[in-house]
């Protein structure tokens, strides 16, 4: 994403587009994959942790970005793709989280399948994560003699 179309996003979710805000919006969205706070603070070097984490939440509480726990221990997070003013839970996809290379994949085309609660229930956030081997390591490992 462009500045511009950070900034627009921002606007249009209802928060002030500030510099770090920018940034961590526009490194998300370069990223093929979801991003912990330690890779993106690793890749913001100009921003410290403190200021990312506070960017994150923010962005989280507005609906800009979504997380999920992926299996590896810490939270991921990626840029929620629905123009709205939530993140509906229909728009969220499944994720994979390869235990050989470590790596989470988006599988953009599966859908997670919403669950139909008990009365009285209010789903706010649901997650779905596959454990496994990646296509690429799976290639790896059968080719090993």
């Amino acid at each position: 994403m462009s500045t511009k179309q950070c900034e627009d996003m921002l606007v249009g979710k209802g928060v002030r587009p500030t510099v770090a805000r920018i940034l961590v919006l526009q490194k998300l969205s370069e990223r093929t994959s979801p991003a912990s706070l330690f890779e993106l603070e690793a890749e913001l070097e100009t921003l410290d942790k403190s200021t990312i984490s506070r960017s994150l939440a923010l962005l989280l509480e507005h609906h800009a970005i979504h997380s999920f726990e992926d299996g590896s221990g810490s939270i991921k997070y990626e840029i929620c793709q629905s123009r709205s003013e939530t993140c509906p839970v229909g728009d969220r996809h499944i994720h994979f989280f390869c235990e050989v290379c470590r790596k989470t994949s988006c599988l953009n085309n599966i859908k997670i399948p919403v669950a139909q609660l008990p009365e009285g229930y209010i789903m706010d956030t649901i997650n779905y994560t596959v454990k496994g081997v990646c296509p690429l390591c799976n290639k790896r490992r059968s080719q090993k003699p």
